[in-house]
């Protein structure tokens, strides 16, 4: 899957191949006499992370996910790649915020590592005050109840993974990642805890993508915006990320790819390109939706498919990415294609009660607006970057 990915997004070498042959005996030493819980298991960068604990054979396995049907697929997808281990391997269908979830935990709760892969992480699912809610709930709440779980079950080392949109954030995704970040500071004087931030995850589940796909499959045209330009992994780097990370990150340590000539920037709209022609299919350009919608009914016969270019001016793009921002510690020198941001404790218990009442009260009355949620974030981010523009990707093709 790697090697037909690469070459699509401008790649000719995997990323983090040294890294991990050079610490391959210590990892799958340390992974082969732990247990692990692995939460958000069944979303793409989850099902990345279980597959590389899983081929190291540890001691136990459980994987947990909200999506009945993506952990049946994983639960295929491992057995059909790598088989069978001798440890406790097993998914359970629950809802991280949910009573059912608290009764799991209290009837095992034994792990050594917890990784929480689970997030929404869509810009788009900003649009409305109830789904920014979930997003917040999901994002910051439901990492604090499972970390504060892992606290008092003696878990040795907790893991979440944030997001480059955690840096300078300009969305409400990328701060409310922020804000989990504060309160992972809080945490950390009780448990180890490191995380990573990494580029898009090329193909994942409900990314653009991932939708090439399905508009092939479904015989409808391709749309991409030609102006943004992002840093892609795959789904197996992301995984290799998020467990180099869990097994050697340091208290508070964030680790995050290396932009080094390995890594490329490069446009969606230039992706599409590559994947068309990997599809046996050149671009035909077209002028609007309309277009497009009538051509795909029958230029595909003649080896071409319609594609609509645009420009991006939908609410919480970045027109660039970043890893980390000025004031942070790095050190570039420990691996050869990973850097770790180096933390000190650092915030403000005040601000974190201040969200924490905040939101508590928004949740007894059953009322809140999308602007009461922003004006609390730039409480919590003064530099917060966030543009309203009116414009959302459910309004487009």
């Amino acid at each position: 899957m790697s090697d037909a990915i690469l070459p699509l997004i401008g790649r000719n070498k995997v990323l983090f191949s040294e890294d991990i042959s050079n610490n391959e005996k210590k990892l799958s030493e340390e992974v082969s006499k732990s247990r692990f819980l692995v939460l958000g298991g069944a979303g793409s960068i989850g099902q990345a992370v279980t597959k590389e604990i899983f081929k190291r054979n540890p001691k136990k396995l459980h994987v947990v996910d909200i999506s009945e049907n993506n952990l049946v697929e994983l639960v295929r997808d491992i057995r059909s790649s790598f088989g069978y281990i001798d440890g406790d391997f097993q998914t359970f269908a629950l809802d991280i915020g949910s009573l059912e979830y608290d009764a799991f935990i209290k009837a095992d709760g034994e792990y050594d590592y917890v990784l929480n892969l689970s997030a929404l992480k869509h810009v788009r699912s900003e649009k409305d005050p109830f789904t920014l809610m979930r997003m917040i709930d999901v994002n910051v709440f439901n990492t604090d109840k499972t970390i504060q779980q892992s606290i008092a079950a003696g878990v040795k080392k907790y893991f979440c993974v944030s997001t480059d949109k955690a840096a300078n954030p300009v969305n409400m995704m990328g701060a409310s990642k922020r804000i989990m970040e504060m309160f992972l500071m809080r945490r950390s004087q009780e448990i180890e805890i490191s995380t990573a931030r990494f580029a898009n995850v090329a193909f994942s589940d409900g990314s653009l993508l991932h939708g090439f796909n399905q508009r092939i499959q479904k015989n409808q045209p391709i749309v991409a915006p030609n102006d943004i330009k992002r840093y892609f992994v795959t789904p197996q780097e992301s995984g290799e990320l998020c467990l180099m990370s869990c097994i050697f990150g340091e208290n508070r340590d964030i680790f995050f790819p290396k932009l080094s000539e390995a890594l490329h920037l490069i446009t969606f709209a230039d992706i599409a390109v590559k994947y068309l022609k990997q599809r046996g299919y050149e671009t035909h350009i077209c002028e609007n939706e309309d277009e497009a919608r009538e051509l795909v009914k029958t230029m595909p016969a003649q080896s071409k498919w319609p594609c609509l270019f645009t420009s991006s001016d939908t609410t919480g793009e970045k027109d660039f990415e970043e890893f980390f921002t000025e004031k942070e510690m790095l050190d570039m020198s420990r691996f050869e294609n990973l850097g770790v941001i180096k933390n000190e404790i650092e915030y403000e218990p005040d601000l974190l009660n201040l969200f924490e009442d905040a939101i508590s009260k928004f949740k007894s009355e059953q009322s809140w607006t999308k602007e009461e949620i922003i004006e609390l974030f730039f409480k919590m981010i003064p530099d917060f970057g966030h543009k309203e523009t009116g414009k959302y990707l459910d309004s487009k093709m």
